[in-house]
């Protein structure tokens, strides 16, 4: 199991948090035509200003919305599910794309993603070869590379003042974050669920929920493995983490009560304590612009009585 955008299929309020933080290097205003390197090695030159845009995975519908976009958006993957609009833009496919749909919504651009590069070649070539200018966002896996994709999507649409504002946004939004948990005294041990079904799966170093968990001052359980990976429940009970996250509460009202009932699991500190809760899957492993409301929400689970005061 990887933690690849387009395998996420499955939403909270932004909190207002207003800290003082260093601004970012700003990009200069873009003029077109402009000529950006895509995740692929490829240099891709943008003519004019796009007008029409489609967008092949969640995390940037998000960042073309929050850059004021929405107009511009002619067509989503099927998986986009934030804000409300994309219910009402085309839908261009999942996992396969429908490259005859892509074509016949004209777009100026199609942003793609490096993370379906292995499903979708075949067809970006076709879309490349209909003259469709084609740009693949490089996969993320920091806050820091999700700030690089807000950067290059906004030199691609002509939106750099925006890109600028919005990394902005959000490095006050983890600064503030970050420096309540320098108040927390005891780290606590956490392990977070993304998944049950068939086998336990958790994340680990490399991931932006371990990303996460450092930032707010918190010990991963499963920090010393790499990725997406699968965790035995003797070893979850053995490993007695203090708090357990799950990202399914979304599509499984049940998840918090089916982890406290599993055998063995009333052993563990969290379930002892009722410290376990649920969090927004796409808020902390979709690589948008809400990846601050997931750092605040996990943050708000783990220590409530640091920022939930």
């Amino acid at each position: 199991m990887e933690e690849q955008e387009i395998d996420r299929d499955e939403e909270i309020e932004e909190s207002e948090i207003e800290t003082p933080a260093e601004p970012p290097e700003e990009v200069a205003e873009v003029e077109f035509p402009v000529t950006l390197v895509d995740a692929l090695g490829d240099e891709v030159v943008i003519e004019e200003e796009p007008q029409a845009i489609v967008s092949m995975v969640p995390s940037t519908t998000e960042i073309a919305y929050e850059l004021g976009l929405a107009d511009k958006m002619v067509g989503v993957s099927d998986y986009d599910n934030y804000p409300e609009e994309t219910a009402d833009v085309e839908k261009i496919g999942g996992q396969e794309f429908n490259v005859e749909k892509v074509i016949s919504l004209e777009p100026d651009l199609v942003i793609s993603h490096e993370s379906g590069i292995s499903t979708w070649e075949t067809g970006l070539q076709q879309l490349r070869d209909a003259g469709i200018t084609v740009y693949v966002v490089n996969n993320e896996t920091s806050f820091e590379e999700v700030y690089d994709s807000i950067t290059v999507i906004g030199q691609a649409t002509g939106a750099t003042d925006e890109a600028n504002a919005l990394v902005t946004e959000m490095q006050v939004q983890v600064d503030s974050i970050t420096e309540q948990a320098e108040a927390v005294e005891d780290p606590k041990t956490v392990f977070v669920e993304v998944g049950s079904e068939p086998d336990i799966y958790t994340t680990g170093s490399g991931t932006f929920i371990d990303e996460m968990l450092s930032m707010i001052n918190a010990e991963n359980m499963a920090g010393d493995q790499e990725g997406w990976v699968s965790m035995d429940p003797e070893a979850i009970v053995s490993g007695n983490p203090d708090v357990i996250v799950t990202t399914e509460g979304g599509y499984n009202p049940e998840a918090v009560e089916q982890i406290k009932q599993r055998g063995g699991f009333s052993e563990i500190t969290a379930v002892k304590e009722d410290a376990v809760y649920n969090i927004d899957s796409d808020a902390v492993t979709r690589s948008g612009p809400r990846l601050t409301v997931g750092l605040l929400e996990l943050a708000e689970a783990v220590y409530p009585e640091v920022f939930s005061e």
